[in-house]
Formats: C-alpha cells, sequence, structure tokens
C-alpha cells in the first residue's frame, strides 16, 4: 500500500498542484491503474463490481435490442397488410367489404408529390368463401392495382410467387397464405373457386401463383391477395372507383402529423386513418414493450451503480492515509472527491467496455444464426427478432455513464469526514 502511495504521490504530483493544472485527473488516472494491477484487499470486490456493470449493461443492450427488435417486425408485418394510412369512404360500417370511391387525380398528384409520402396504391375488399374439394374457407379478397408495391409479400413468399396486375387486362392469378392452403390442401398452381354472398349469388375461379407466411394469424388466416378489377366487376363498379387509397410514409415517426395533412386535403366523405387508428389494440400493446425495457433498464443501472458505490466505499477506505496526506497538503474536500468520482468514472468505463462487448456480440450472434426461437403462433415471428442501433448503444452507454457517476458523488462525502491528523496516524 504504502509503496503504491508513494508511487502516486511524488515529484509530479507537487508539480501539478503547483502549476494549477488538473491534478485530480492525473491522480484519478494512477489509482485506477493501482486497483487494476496492486495486490490490495479491494481487488477482489472490484472485479466483482466492473463484473456487475459488464452484465447488468450486457442485459440492457440485449433487452432494448429485442423490444426494439419486436416493434419493427409486429409493426412492419402490420403495414405490409395495410400500408401506413387508408383512404376510404367515411361510414361507421366496420364490415370488410370497401364502399367506393371515386379516383381523383388532383388528390393522387397531390399525396405522391408530398415529400415525406414514399408510395400511394389503391384497394378494395371484398369478403367470400374459399371452396376446395369438401373444405371451405371464410376469407377476405384484398383487390389491388398495377400501382401495387410487392416488396413486403416478395420476402413472405414460401411457394410459387407473386402475379403481374395490369391496367389494360385481368388476372386470374391470387396468392393465399400457408394456414389457408393447408385447410384447403392446396399448392401453387392448383385452382379454387370462390363464392361471393351477393344478390345474385357470384362465384370466380382462381389459380393460386403462390403461397405466403408472415406469422400473423389473424391476417393470413383471413387476406387473399387478387387482381382489383374482381372486385369492380363483381361490384358493377367502373374502371376510376376503388375501394381506398393505401399510403406509406418514409418516416414512422411522423406518421400523425403526415396522418394530419392528408386528412386536410380529401373530400369530406372520406376518411384518412393511420395504421395505428385502424388497430389500436395491437399498437397499444406494442407500446407496454417500451415500459418493460425502461423497467429492466432502470433495475439494471440502479444494480450496476450499487455495486460501483460498494467498490468506491472500499477504495476510499483503503486509502485513508492517502486522503489525510492530500488534505494535509492544502486539498479541498471538494478536490479529493472529484479525485474519486473520476476513479468510478474509469472503472464504470471499464465495465461497460465489457458489458457493449458481451451484448452486441450476443445479440449478433441471434441476429445472424437464430438461436433461440419462438412459438410463432403465440408471437408472431418465429424466433427472438434483433434490432442493433448506433443511436440506441450511444444514448445507453451515455446515460448509464452519467447516472452512474452522478450517484458516486454520494460515497465520496466520506472524505469529508476524514481528518488530515488521525489519517496520518492511521495504520
Amino acid at each position: 500500500m504504502k509503496r503504491i502511495e508513494r508511487n502516486i504521490f511524488n515529484h509530479e504530483f507537487i508539480n501539478n498542484i503547483l502549476s494549477g493544472l488538473n491534478y485530480e485527473l492525473i491522480v484519478a488516472r494512477r489509482i485506477a491503474f493501482a486497483e487494476s494491477k496492486g495486490n490490495m484487499i479491494a481487488k477482489p470486490i472490484i472485479r466483482l463490481a466492473l463484473l456487475g456493470v459488464a452484465l447488468g449493461f450486457a442485459v440492457m443492450v440485449i433487452a432494448l435490442s429485442i423490444v426494439t427488435g419486436f416493434k419493427n417486425e409486429i409493426s412492419e408485418k402490420v403495414i405490409g397488410f395495410g400500408s401506413h394510412i387508408q383512404i376510404s369512404k367515411y361510414s361507421e360500417n366496420n364490415s370488410f367489404e370497401t364502399q367506393s370511391i371515386q379516383i381523383d387525380s388532383a388528390l393522387l398528384g397531390s399525396l405522391k408529390a408530398n415529400s415525406e409520402i414514399s408510395h400511394v396504391q389503391v384497394f378494395a375488399t371484398k369478403a367470400g368463401i374459399l371452396k376446395a374439394d369438401d373444405e371451405i374457407v371464410g376469407v377476405v379478397a384484398k383487390g389491388i392495382g398495377a400501382d401495387f408495391d410487392w416488396s413486403f409479400f416478395n420476402t413472405k413468399m414460401v411457394e410459387g410467387e407473386t402475379f403481374l396486375v395490369s391496367d389494360t387486362g385481368k388476372t386470374d392469378k391470387i396468392i393465399l397464405s400457408s394456414g389457408i392452403a393447408r385447410k384447403l390442401k392446396l399448392h401453387s398452381g392448383d385452382k379454387v373457386l370462390m363464392y361471393f354472398i351477393q344478390e345474385p349469388p357470384r362465384v370466380r375461379k382462381f389459380e393460386i401463383a403462390g403461397i405466403y407466411e408472415t406469422g400473423l394469424e389473424e391476417f393470413d388466416n383471413l387476406y387473399i391477395i387478387c387482381d382489383i378489377n374482381h372486385i369492380r366487376k363483381l361490384n358493377d363498379w367502373n374502371n376510376d372507383e376503388v375501394g381506398g387509397i393505401e399510403i406509406s410514409v418514409k418516416d414512422f415517426n411522423n406518421l400523425s402529423k403526415v396522418t394530419d395533412k392528408v386528412y386536410s386535403e380529401i373530400n369530406v366523405d372520406l376518411n384518412a386513418k393511420s395504421i395505428n387508428e385502424i388497430y389500436p389494440q395491437l399498437f397499444d400493446w406494442l407500446g407496454l414493450q417500451n415500459i418493460n425495457a425502461v423497467v429492466i433498464i432502470f433495475l439494471m443501472i440502479l444494480v450496476a451503480a450499487i455495486n460501483m458505490i460498494s467498490a468506491l466505499i472500499i477504495i476510499i477506505l483503503e486509502r485513508v492515509r492517502f486522503i489525510g496526506t492530500l488534505k494535509s497538503l492544502g486539498a479541498s474536500n471538494a478536490s479529493v472527491r472529484k479525485i474519486f468520482v473520476y476513479v468510478a468514472s474509469f472503472l464504470i468505463l471499464r465495465g461497460l467496455m465489457w458489458g457493449n462487448i458481451i451484448g452486441v456480440g450476443l445479440c449478433l450472434l441471434q441476429q445472424n444464426f437464430g438461436l433461440v426461437k419462438l412459438d410463432q403462433a403465440s408471437y408472431y415471428i418465429s424466433q427472438v427478432p434483433i434490432d442493433l442501433s448506433l443511436l440506441n448503444l450511444l444514448i445507453l452507454n451515455t446515460g448509464t455513464i452519467l447516472i452512474c457517476t452522478l450517484m458516486m458523488i454520494v460515497p465520496t462525502m466520506i472524505i469529508t469526514k476524514v481528518s488530515p491528523l488521525k489519517a496520518l496516524r492511521f495504520n
């Protein structure tokens, strides 16, 4: 102990005090180095504290990445079926069959010119019954046009492929989910009949172009995708009539603002709803995941801070003679406390470094290899999703450093009770 104190408290230290430099930082760096290299009682306690900080931070990184990944995965799937914003006829009717609206070329031009909107497409829906042999399933046919964005479904196809829709013709091809295909014992290339209950009842024969699977059974077991011209023909609509307009925005964070802007531009008989308003229960449930992440992060930061407080108290008690020496030379309580806050900060940074390595490493393993699986029927996804964001990591690191460092100020109050005379006589 005395040898280490002599190493810290030497001629360079005196010169720094006299020259008015930030000697607290220099001394703190030497103490932190001594704690990691020296053979002292505090060493195993400090190692345990560092382990606690590292593991706690790794849990924070993993929890935040999973929650963010889970929200993004589910949101992406829901948005894939209905885009961010839907314009439809203003009605209290909650049926699956959309009412017709006239395509307004001026409105479409305005929407496409909006810099915050990435894509605009038309759609129409109509309920019916699919029949294959003796099996029947109730579904909703979603009619899409040539402007439909297939990027979402292209990544979800498990058999066959998507189909092209033309403005001039009509295709009999459809895609349906793997759940519906299993119930009806169908595969891509098969034919299937769909009955539409109306006056008079009508039937259409479709060819299955492909089979998709998103994991959202609520949607998978409900929707098939077909040519919008079939819906127009069944409803006796003109070619300029659709069931609604779907809009995709560039930044999900601006969804409410863009929805309000779109609503202000449409006619009074139309309504514009965001995906949050169309499926409020689902997005409220996703919002609750944020609370879980906040609770985990709060608890882990608290545990990390308590571990570091314990370690810092041990370091301070082991250096009572050193503290007395500094005070006898005229160092103020605030100056000495600053030294030990710096020491704690160095140790916290070391713990965070290992925490980042462990947390990010485990996240990358899961992201690339999908080691941890999930029950898709319960969680809508087949494996634990990961979304590693550099911004989230920077915020998490910065917040942890600030909170833990501020909490280190409390245990340094012990220093104010140290008497220089008694400390120098301390054995």
